[in-house]
């Protein structure tokens, strides 16, 4: 499929007229404080160079109203919005409906950060590198968002079809993260080196207290010196090389990556294989054609499912609408989607290894003390356990907890009991 036509798509896509929001506006809403707990605990980072495509795919995903050009930078401050993961809702094991979920499907809410485009030396300040480099040290998790097309260059400036190089976008990305990894680590760190001989100080403790501000946890620098073989080794004498690989290691530990290789249909170019991208995860998709059916299906135009191979059309259509929305049939059909929800489920499900569990208060019901069905989905890391849910719901919860019960099986659970997706949970706390 050609640029021109994939213009023609972007065209239909900004040409309905009508107000841009979340695509399941009317559905109930999860209640306040799980909505803040789901978006405060999970946060996705859209990355890239100017041009790739982020901010489509951001509006795509979250329906806000953002700035699309064809120019570098038009990104400039994050944008922040609403995105959803989709998992099978345990509801519709029971005869009734929860009336959370829409076809069986719950969606479950995340933060999501498009931030400024980045280019080559962002960690040296050029472009917008410090804003990006600031607002993506939120983000558990980093989906990048690549123009596969090689229709832009190192800077996000257009270029002949074909003629870039997004393998090249993929490997600077990574430099670029650690690059400022290491000058955050690298800074004073002869002074502190002396300070963790002197005083006996654990040293991933060190490490990860200098790159806090970089979201790096004692974990994250266990696991790089672990691996490096540092632990033992006088900090003084790390040379810089050592120091580089620590916060490359500590940067695949921190801030996995999942490659969208956005406009990869539109250029006959291979597609972007798994050595380019470090063996991560590769997805291609088509924010612009993702968005074009969110408008379509929010105009009532269409009755589609965010990540599925197929729509229906519910109301007539003009000759152009007609025509683009023909275009993006043509393209999921072929491709099993626009790609778009594949990259956040991913992203949660299995770069984060988040599951979704359901905390209720009547296990027969699976219902809170007023009777709503289901009334919270909370995204927890797999291998936690019941007492860790616990204290996910409240703190005084979690310390007064005594055990919890399986909404199935009615059977009690301890607390070290390793929750699985799907979970329908009750709590049983002396907390009141």
């Amino acid at each position: 499929m050609n640029i021109c036509f994939w213009k023609e798509i972007v065209f239909f896509s900004h040409s309905l007229s009508f107000s841009l929001y979340p695509l399941f506006s009317a559905l109930k809403p999860l209640n306040h404080w799980n909505a803040l707990v789901t978006i405060m605990s999970m946060t996705i980072g859209l990355a890239g160079k100017p041009n790739a495509g982020k901010s489509t795919f951001f509006k795509s995903t979250t329906m806000a109203d953002v700035e699309i050009a064809n120019y570098p930078f038009t990104t400039i401050h994050a944008n922040h919005g609403v995105a959803y993961v989709q998992t099978p809702c345990p509801c519709t094991e029971r005869e009734h409906r929860c009336g959370k979920c829409k076809d069986g499907i719950r969606y479950v809410a995340i933060d999501i950060i498009d931030v400024a485009g980045l280019v080559p030396d962002a960690h040296k300040g050029k472009g917008l590198g410090n804003a990006f480099l600031d607002d993506l040290r939120q983000a558990q998790a980093i989906i990048h968002v690549v123009d596969a097309s090689a229709s832009t260059d190192a800077e996000g400036n257009p270029i002949d079809p074909g003629s870039g190089d997004p393998a090249a976008d993929i490997k600077f990305l990574d430099y670029e993260l650690e690059m400022w990894m290491f000058e955050i680590l690298n800074r004073n760190w002869a002074k502190l080196s002396r300070k963790i001989k002197a005083e006996n100080m654990k040293v991933e403790e060190a490490v990860a207290d200098q790159l806090s501000g970089a979201g790096v946890t004692v974990e994250h620098a266990n696991y790089a010196l672990h691996e490096m073989n540092l632990h033992a080794s006088d900090p003084a004498k790390w040379t810089e090389e050592d120091m580089v690989r620590l916060c490359r290691l500590i940067r695949k530990e921190s801030k996995p990556m999942i490659i969208a290789a956005n406009k990869s249909d539109s250029s006959d170019r291979p597609p972007i294989s798994p050595a380019d991208a470090d063996n991560r995860m590769i997805i291609p998709t088509s924010a612009a054609a993702e968005l074009a059916l969110k408008s379509a299906a929010k105009a009532g135009l269409i009755r589609y499912t965010p990540g599925a191979s197929s729509f229906e059309v519910i109301s007539p259509l003009n000759p152009a609408q007609e025509k683009g929305l023909d275009a993006v049939k043509h393209l999921i059909e072929k491709h099993g989607g626009t790609g778009v929800q594949e990259c956040i489920d991913r992203a949660v499900f299995e770069l984060l290894n988040m599951i979704v569990v359901y905390p209720v208060e009547d296990e027969g019901k699976w219902a809170n003390k007023t009777g709503d069905m289901l009334p919270d989905a909370l995204l927890m890391r797999k291998g936690a356990g019941c007492r860790d849910m616990a204290y996910r719901i409240h703190t005084e919860i979690g310390d007064r907890f005594l055990y919890a019960v399986d909404a199935r099986t009615k059977m009690r659970l301890a607390e070290k009991h390793e929750l699985k997706t799907g979970d329908v949970i009750k709590i049983v706390s002396t907390a009141k």
